[in-house]
């Protein structure tokens, strides 16, 4: 009677348990791979905030350049054309999403 049921059990567990242990783990995958709603406006608040800190840093070594001639900016020049080709590519990246996403 035990020899009955193992075919049986052995068919159930290929067709039924197998397929759904790896749908659950790819729902699974799926769902954890993206940035959540939540996630992209943390990462745009946190890119308009950078960008303000470095407006004032801009600024800041501006006047202290006005008062002491000899003073040499050691951190990345705002009018530098690389860097300031970096920001317009992801100012734009950011303004295609924000279209795609209205």
């Amino acid at each position: 009677m035990d020899e009955g049921y193992i075919p049986v059990v052995a068919i159930l567990a290929i067709f039924v348990g197998l397929p759904w242990v790896v749908l659950h783990y790819v729902t699974r995958w799926k769902t954890a791979a993206t940035l959540t709603t939540g996630d992209e406006a943390l990462l745009d608040e946190l890119y308009q905030l950078a960008r303000r800190l470095d407006e004032r840093m801009d600024t800041v070594e501006r006047l202290v350049a006005a008062d002491n001639p000899e003073f040499r900016p050691s951190r990345i020049l705002a009018d530098r054309e690389s860097d300031n080709q970096k920001l317009r590519e992801l100012d734009r990246l950011l303004a295609d999403q924000k279209g795609i996403s209205k």
